[in-house]
Order: structure tokens, then C-alpha cells, then sequence
């Protein structure tokens, strides 16, 4: 996996007794709205298996992250609607959170590295969601096309992340086409739309832009718990560009340079460039 490493190391940052005593409350209500959502969508998967779908699995998903957003008092707003067309979303991406923040805005299956499988609670929820998990190695990209293709078909909406690492939140990188591939698949381009969007974080107040930003060889757990750990409410939105259909495009790097170009534009205009 490719690491994006700022030219400003992350800041210190300590809890000090009241952030302790936040960080241990926060951790035992996640802990609840978590476990609560395995034992919820072991029975209702259930319920569900005689019909080969998930109508109701996604609502589950989307209540408990909002749920969790509103614990780590993380405000969520969003700009412009999830698309109803059949296809795919694509988005910045800047920390563990985007796993809560996306789910919470729309009602979709990530696409991950593998290594977010065996991350404590976030693991858990990752992989509880129907979670594509992915090894970024050039040998396994046909079957991970193949994996991509088979999920699309299925009419499951996938989110993928193209710039391939996470960021300090006040940039978007340059997004990688291979991964867009799978889009332009005989028996998918014809009927496949791609919606960008756009995550910008707000720092709360008295912290570094960078807050919630989680990059490089940053360990989980320290930004775990300084994220469990704020005293003051934070920020995220979420805008929702125009999705545009893959026909529209020559080709996947044509494709890929849209919606980078989308998702940047967004957030250089609200937070200036990086």
C-alpha cells in the first residue's frame, strides 16, 4: 500500500484527565451501538437470505454510524443528493472516520484495503457491512476486478477511494485509474454511473486543521483516542456532485480525471488549497 507522507509530521497531543474520561465513556457507547449492530444484522440477514438481497441490512448500517457520529460529537452536513442511478461512488479520503461518515450519508459497500479487517471496532464494522476487502499488489488485480464486476451486477453500490492512502484532510491526490477498470465492463458501461464527493473535515475548535486527518505511519490507536478523547464538537460535510455516466468517457483515466478534478475543485473552495 502507498503512504502519503505530509511535509509537517502530525502535532502532539494529550489527553488529559476529562479527555480520558470522554475517551473511556465514547469507547463504552460505540462499543454498545457496535455489538448491538452485529447481533441486529445477524438476525435480520436472517430474515433476508430467502431473497438473495439486503433491503434492509444498509438502513441498520446507516443508523448505527450515525450513531456514532453523534457520541464522538462529530456534526454531519450535507450538500446536494446520493444519485439513484445504478453505479458506484467515488471520494476523497482522509481517515478511518470516512468508514462512519460515508455510511451515515448514503447507504453503500466500501472498497478497502485488507489490512482495515483486522483493525479493532473498525474491522469489526467493515466487515459486518459487506465490507470489499482488497490487496493493492498488481498480481491480484484481475481478481479484484473480477470481485468488483460481480458486486456491481448485483446491484450493490460500491465506494471506492482512488487516491489509495488517506491524507491530512486539506488535500485531494492524484486519483489512480486502475481501480476504474471494472466500470468499463461489456455488461456494466452501458448502464454504470459514477458519483464523485467531496469529504471535508472541521477541525473543533482550538485544534489543528489536521485534527481528524489520519496519514503515513500514523498508529490507529493514538488517533483513535484523541479523536474518542475532543472535548469540543467537530465537523464533517459531505457534498454530492452530479454523477455521470461512464459512457461519457474514452476512457477510465478520463473517468478518474473527472471526478478528481470534481471532488478537488470542492474542497479547495472551501477550505483553500493545501
Amino acid at each position: 500500500m502507498t503512504l502519503w507522507e505530509s511535509d509537517e509530521p502530525p502535532g502532539t497531543f494529550r489527553l488529559g484527565p476529562m479527555g480520558w474520561a470522554l475517551a473511556v465513556v465514547r469507547l463504552i457507547l460505540i462499543a454498545i451501538v457496535i455489538y448491538g449492530l452485529m447481533v441486529v444484522l445477524a438476525l435480520v440477514r436472517l430474515l433476508e437470505s430467502p431473497f438473495g438481497k439486503r433491503p434492509v441490512s444498509p438502513f441498520i448500517v446507516q443508523a448505527a454510524c450515525i450513531a456514532c457520529l453523534f457520541i464522538l460529537r462529530i456534526r454531519l452536513r450535507s450538500f446536494g443528493k446520493p444519485m439513484r442511478h445504478r453505479g458506484a461512488v467515488v471520494a476523497n479520503h482522509s481517515s478511518w472516520l470516512d468508514i462512519f461518515v460515508l455510511n451515515a450519508a448514503q447507504r453503500v459497500y466500501f472498497v478497502s484495503k485488507a489490512e482495515v479487517s483486522k483493525w479493532p471496532a473498525i474491522g469489526l464494522v467493515a466487515r459486518a457491512t459487506g465490507t470489499v476487502f482488497i490487496e493493492r499488489k498488481a498480481s491480484h488485480a484481475a481478481r479484484h476486478k473480477s470481485q468488483f464486476e460481480s458486486r456491481l451486477l448485483a446491484g450493490d453500490r460500491l465506494l471506492f477511494f482512488p487516491e489509495g492512502t488517506s491524507t491530512d484532510s486539506r488535500r485531494v491526490l492524484r486519483f489512480k485509474s486502475t481501480l476504474f477498470a471494472a466500470f468499463y465492463a461489456p455488461e456494466l458501461a452501458e448502464t454504470m454511473w459514477i458519483q464523485p464527493v467531496t469529504v471535508i473535515y472541521l477541525a473543533p475548535d482550538g485544534e489543528e486543521a489536521r485534527f481528524y486527518g489520519w496519514w503515513g505511519d500514523m498508529d490507529f490507536a493514538p488517533h483513535f483516542l484523541k479523536t474518542l478523547g475532543a472535548k469540543r464538537r467537530g465537523g464533517v460535510e459531505i457534498v454530492f456532485h452530479e454523477p455521470v455516466s461512464v459512457t461519457d468517457f474514452p476512457s477510465r483515466k478520463a473517468l478518474a480525471q473527472h471526478c478528481e478534478a470534481a471532488v478537488r475543485a470542492d474542497l479547495e473552495s472551501r477550505i483553500g488549497p493545501a
